[in-house]
């Protein structure tokens, strides 16, 4: 990349993981609040489902504060991408299974194929995008 370009990114990483972060941890608080609607794309093979709701439930609140905390924003990025990894078989299995999530908001309750097969890529996204916090930059500390 252009020293412009990164001078443009460099400026939007501070801001952008309190985004990151307030986003990880309004998806984790949810998984509480309609945890049946997490339990449903947990694939079948995968035992305890709504154990492992919970589970993921506190990692991305605890990772979503963490990553937003300059102390812990590494190590954070890291358990993120590692959370995306291990969650990305329940996005498959919504993509392919054609589940439809009740109890969950009605605009989301039955995604199109298409919205279905997006998160998948979007997962990609979003692994580069904690990826971005595993590496320092001096902006990182405040």
């Amino acid at each position: 990349m252009s020293t412009e370009t990164d001078a443009t990114l460099s400026r939007f990483k501070h801001p952008l993981c309190y985004v990151m972060g307030s986003l990880y941890i309004v998806a984790g608080v949810m998984h509480f609040v309609i945890p049946d609607a997490y339990v449903q794309i947990v694939p079948p093979a995968f035992p305890r489902a709504r154990e492992l709701v919970y589970l993921s439930g506190i990692a991305e609140i605890a990772l979503g504060v963490g990553v937003i905390l300059p102390q812990t924003r590494r190590v954070a990025a890291w358990g993120l991408v590692a959370l995306l990894i291990a969650i990305f078989p329940a996005n498959v299995y919504m993509a392919t299974s054609g589940v439809v999530l009740t109890g969950a908001p009605e605009f989301v309750q039955n995604p199109s194929a298409t919205a279905r097969w997006a998160r998948l890529p979007l997962q990609a996204v979003l692994i580069l995008w904690a990826w971005w916090y595993t590496h320092p930059t001096p902006s990182d500390d405040g």
